[in-house]
């Protein structure tokens, strides 16, 4: 263990029963913030949040966002000389269907062979939590901070950040950072240090298909009114072409061609067997001329999320059902537009539905990707940091998933931005049983102190 490490892990170590038990309590939150039954419990959380910034020596706020809070806090007595540090992460979490699926309660934390299983463990209450108790450490030991530090979490991540995404110019100034640590991220294994660098953008509609003023049943109408079900089938159908590109018109005008540098940067092959054994999948598409791992990450998709209509409870009801509800989501890569790519969708549809079928769509949940400066003191920094903890060298990542308010934030607040995590793609966000490691909670703290107290020393 390197001299620099040994004060922190020591810390660590001493405060280890303390930092568990207020780790479980902010699991036991369940604050689902695109769910309005538990507004009150999400409010409850961002309280909760500020008064443990408070207590570490921040000083703090809830900035109104119109709809959930914002947790702000801020150094007290740094060098006023000192580059400034906006750390970002998120309180709310991931409603928690199917309920039935989990092993044990989603909101009493439980741990298992090392790993604490609730919703929210990773995403993003465990790896946010680590950064709260790092920056605890931080203001104890250091009386005269080196780096001006700035937090910012927010509670509506999960819902497209539409607060955060609608004040964030208004709170330019409050936020205006030289540098951003986004700490929701993830490594490719356990074993391997990565920083990220980038994340795909994304758009999302929910499209509603209704043929009848009501549900018919199937004997008495089949024959004589069109399925919406059969109508979406068919739609869905049209969305690829028969090599699997996206058939949707212009879907792929902005999109550049993966360069040399990239694969070297960002493409670590795994092949098929990893992800059967390790995700349990058995059914693979990657795009036509391109490897799996390219094309979750430096590729564009579309998918299917969710489709709802006719019956699905006990026994059998034989309708045509009135409406069916579809759930559609694109990733993009850098300089699709967003809202081009939903209007080109849009039309797409309107022309390709079933004559006759009523189509209505929600554009929602837009976010252009993001792609980061490898060159950035910051990147210089963190990669110092991992190296540290891990003792091998720091590979650099994207992800295939999307953090749109991150590439908003790198715009308005004109700051570098590094991708920070432990996360691993096995950990069920999103999912049942979502869980994260103890040992990879301290590698966390770890990671973060050292960030901050290295950030000014690489800025001289």
């Amino acid at each position: 263990m390197s001299d620099q490490l040994t004060p922190i892990k020591k810390w660590f170590q001493d405060k280890k029963e303390e930092i568990f038990k207020d780790y479980f309590s902010f699991l036991s939150m369940p604050s689902i913030g695109t769910d309005s039954d538990y507004k009150q419990q999400t409010l409850d959380c961002a309280k909760w949040v500020l008064d443990y910034l408070t207590k570490a020596g921040l000083n703090t706020e809830l900035v109104d966002t119109g709809s959930f809070p914002l947790v702000y806090g801020e150094s007290k007595d740094h060098d006023k000389n000192a580059p400034t540090l906006l750390l970002y992460g998120h309180y709310d979490v991931q409603p928690v269907d199917p309920l039935e699926k989990w092993d044990t309660d989603p909101f009493k934390p439980t741990e298992k062979n090392g790993q604490i299983f609730a919703r929210g463990a990773h995403d993003d209450k465990g790896q946010i939590f680590y950064t709260m108790v790092a920056l605890r450490y931080f203001l104890e030991h250091h009386k005269k901070y080196p780096v001006h530090i700035k937090v910012c979490i927010e509670g509506e991540e999960e819902s497209s950040s539409v607060g955060l995404s609608k004040t964030l110019p208004s709170l330019k100034d409050k936020l205006k950072a030289d540098y951003i640590l986004a700490v929701d991220c993830g490594i490719p294994d356990e074993n391997t240090p990565a920083i990220n660098l980038g994340a795909r953008g994304v758009c999302q509609v929910t499209m509603d298909v209704t043929g009848s003023s009501s549900d018919l049943h199937s004997g008495d109408f089949g024959g004589i009114a069109y399925n919406p079900l059969r109508a979406v089938a068919e739609l869905i159908d049209k969305f690829w072409d028969v090599k699997g590109k996206v058939a949707v018109p212009h879907f792929y005008d902005d999109v550049k061609a993966i360069t040399k540098e990239d694969k070297k940067a960002f493409i670590e092959e795994k092949g098929a067997k990893v992800y059967e054994t390790k995700h349990g999948i058995f059914s693979f598409f990657n795009e036509n001329g391109y490897s799996l791992e390219e094309s979750n990450v430096l590729r564009p998709t579309l998918e299917i999320n969710g489709i709802g209509g006719g019956y699905f409870g006990k026994g059998f009801k034989t309708v045509i059902p009135a409406t069916v509800t579809v759930k559609i989501s694109c990733r993009l890569v850098p300089d699709q537009n967003p809202k081009k790519i939903l209007k080109e969708l849009s039309d797409f549809i309107k022309k390709h539905i079933h004559k006759g079928m009523k189509v209505k769509l929600d554009m929602e949940g837009t976010g252009k990707a993001l792609r980061c400066s490898k060159d950035s003191a910051i990147v210089e920094v963190a990669t110092k940091a991992y190296e540290e903890v891990f003792k091998k060298p720091c590979r650099t990542v994207l992800m295939g998933g999307s953090i749109p308010i991150l590439s908003e934030m790198i715009e308005i607040l004109d700051a570098d931005l590094v991708g920070i995590g432990l996360g691993l793609l096995d950990d069920n966000i999103h999912a049942p049983n979502e869980h994260f490691g103890k040992d990879r909670f301290e590698k966390g703290f770890l990671i973060i102190s050292r960030i901050l107290e290295m950030v000014n020393l690489e800025d001289k």
